[in-house]
């Protein structure tokens, strides 16, 4: 399955998945980590290591600081 990964104010990417890869692994051609960002499907958060079923994601930065 191929999957649109668009970076909220980036770039957007596609990814092949194999079966039983994980969202955190839609990161791999980027630069991101899996612990710096929140992966959307239709707008609501999706567990990094729950298996893709989805054909476009939207990944959002997180901000940290104070």
């Amino acid at each position: 399955m191929r999957v649109t990964v668009e970076i909220v104010g980036g770039e957007t990417h596609e990814v092949d998945v194999a079966a039983g890869d994980s969202y955190a692994d839609l990161l791999t051609p980027t630069d991101l980590s899996p612990h710096t960002v929140s992966i959307l499907v239709d707008g609501t958060p999706v567990p990094e290591d729950q298996p893709v079923e989805a054909d476009h994601v939207r990944v959002v930065r997180l901000v940290k600081g104070g």
